[in-house]
């Protein structure tokens, strides 16, 4: 998998031939046309549109004709993140994302740990659900604390025209990589759930699991997408104009 930061297409560039991180930058709101086709706009944001359609198997005429629809709306939309200051956005990100984990993660847990135990005698895949949740949840709360208690501060000090590291490419990188994980561990976690969809006779805990690990999906990748499409390239990009030109 490619660790690398979305690329901002030419001007003039066709849809089909943009980036699918570059698109849902422009306008948060196109996340939803690339949910509903299953495209991951976060951890593969890098792909094109028509790689992203190949890989999945979907009609890249289909998602076009969604992109061209809502590029055709002229309702107004709310104020995008990724066009705030960068210490402005690492705030963002803390206060609405982090914050959210940090409320969302320990009740995930109680609840995932308690229908794995009531239910997991007869669906043994709730005891997956469980252990993957759990490895997921680990690996956020040390992830949050790498970028708040290191990288972020870097990377508003360099903003800011303080001094900071000269290169940012090894710690981006390393976010990156747990970016992917967690994707992963998503993907488990849909599959295993059938898509977060509980039985009929599921009782209420184990529905609001469902529903929560959903919510806990879609958050976690208006985030990632915001750090790997947004936060990161721009940072590097602080890093790169310091770096003297080789002669």
């Amino acid at each position: 998998m490619s660790h690398h930061p979305n690329v901002i297409s030419p001007p003039g560039t066709p849809l089909p031939d943009r980036t699918v991180g570059e698109l849902v930058a422009e306008r948060p709101g196109r996340s939803r046309i690339f949910q509903s086709f299953k495209i991951d706009f976060c951890c593969q944001g890098a792909r094109t549109v028509r790689e992203a359609c190949a890989n999945k198997g979907v009609a890249l005429d289909a998602v076009i004709e969604q992109i061209e629809a809502e590029l055709a709306d002229k309702t107004p939309v709310g104020k995008n993140p990724a066009e705030l200051p960068l210490p402005e956005l690492v705030a963002h990100i803390v206060e609405t994302h982090h914050e959210f984990l940090r409320r969302e993660l320990p009740r995930l847990y109680a609840m995932s740990q308690r229908v794995a135990q009531v239910h997991g005698g007869h669906t043994p895949s709730l005891v997956e659900v469980f252990k993957v949740f759990n490895g997921l949840s680990e690996e956020l709360t040390d992830h949050m604390m790498k970028e708040e208690q290191v990288l972020f501060p870097a990377i508003t000090a360099l903003s800011r025209g303080q001094a900071g590291p000269s290169n940012l490419d090894a710690p981006v990188a390393c976010m990156m990589h747990e970016h992917e994980d967690a994707g992963a561990a998503l993907e488990r976690l849909r599959e295993l759930s059938h898509g977060f969809q509980p039985p009929p006779e599921a009782c209420n805990t184990y529905r609001a699991l469902f529903a929560g690990l959903a919510d806990l999906e879609e958050d976690l990748h208006r985030h990632i997408h915001l750090e790997n499409a947004v936060l990161f390239p721009a940072a590097k990009a602080l890093t790169s104009a310091k770096t003297p030109a080789a002669a």
